[in-house]
């Protein structure tokens, strides 16, 4: 009980202390900046974070597609927003597990189907957010070098991965454990590998990150501010690199301050910087949260018990809760 506490309440306690000084720290100028805003770009960015969700499913759709199930576009956007929104309050990406129970529930999916899925997501998403932060960093001047390592990295390791796919069929099962890792790398690469897959998967990545960009760009506009579109770019691209690593529920803090920092290399305000970047988050968790409420009572009551379940079961190590 105490190690599940411990585990959300300090990451949700690390974000809370880091958003909140990052707006102590400027609070005076923050309700200056706040008296100038043009409100009609809020909707504009909240259509746009929409339009991005939908595309999310689709994608997701495509993806099951490729495992050979077919799936409802609303079911799919559904997945998403469910996990997502366990994400927003539990560490470590566990809200990522809770998928993999509703494809079961829905769709008598296998676990290692449902990690597959959901692999494959993450390479893509990674993989483009990296490719767009490798162009915009060439239009950023002063850019930090450490910049450029953390995009690099995902790229090359995203490369390697795939290559990695393309010659797995050609190693031997010697145990039960690396003949399951196979398996399971086997449906990544057929949801992932053949020549459409990788058409639609990645010109829809780099739509929907292309989206999330643009919501973070219209609050810019709502600030009035003359910030490059390669500088936001970056901004979100170093944001969501660092969101990455689970440090607190849906990144919250961390994907803020990266934010700021970035910003502050074209020459906003730290008030602005805040602003723009508490604002873009909030926009995006607002709209995940609400989706995920609105999906949660569309798959039926069944999904709060499977969320537990999902929980109990990865902080016990992966044995479900009644022990087995």
């Amino acid at each position: 009980m105490y190690r599940k506490i411990s585990a959300i309440v300090i990451p949700t306690l690390f974000a809370i202390g880091i958003i909140g000084y990052m707006l102590y720290s400027v609070w005076d100028d923050l309700l200056v900046a706040l008296r100038h805003i043009i409100p009609e770009f809020l909707l504009i960015g909240i259509a746009i974070c929409l339009a991005a969700w939908v595309l999310r499913g689709w994608r997701y759709r495509k993806i099951l597609a490729g495992l050979n199930y077919t799936v409802k576009m609303t079911v799919s956007m559904a997945c998403i927003f469910v996990s997502q929104t366990v994400n927003l309050v539990v560490p470590a990406r566990l809200g990522d597990f809770v998928r993999v129970f509703i494809l079961k529930h829905e769709y008598n999916t296998t676990y290692s189907e449902g990690v597959s899925s959901i692999v494959v997501e993450r390479i893509f998403d990674i993989f483009t957010v990296a490719l767009l932060g490798a162009i915009s960093i060439f239009f950023v001047i002063n850019a930090p070098s450490w910049f450029l390592t953390l995009i690099i990295v995902p790229l090359v390791a995203g490369l390697a991965f795939f290559a990695f796919l393309v010659v797995v069929g050609r190693f031997s099962l010697p145990t039960k454990y690396i003949a399951l890792i196979l398996h399971m790398l086997h449906k990544i690469k057929r949801a992932s590998l053949t020549p459409r897959s990788i058409v639609l998967l990645g010109s829809s990545s780099i739509l929907i990150w292309l989206l999330d960009i643009l919501v973070c760009y219209a609050v810019v506009m709502m600030f009035e501010q003359q910030i490059p579109f390669a500088v936001v770019v970056l901004a979100v691209v170093i944001g969501n690199l660092v969101k990455a690593v689970p440090l607190t529920p849906g990144g919250m803090g961390t994907y803020e301050l990266s934010l700021a920092l970035t910003f502050g290399l074209s020459g906003v305000s730290p008030a602005v910087a805040t602003l723009i970047a508490v604002i873009d988050h909030l926009i995006k968790n607002l709209v995940t949260l609400i989706g995920g409420i609105i999906s949660i009572y569309y798959l039926g009551d069944w999904v709060i018990p499977s969320i537990k379940e999902a929980i109990n079961t990865k902080f016990n190590g992966g044995k479900k809760s009644d022990g087995t």
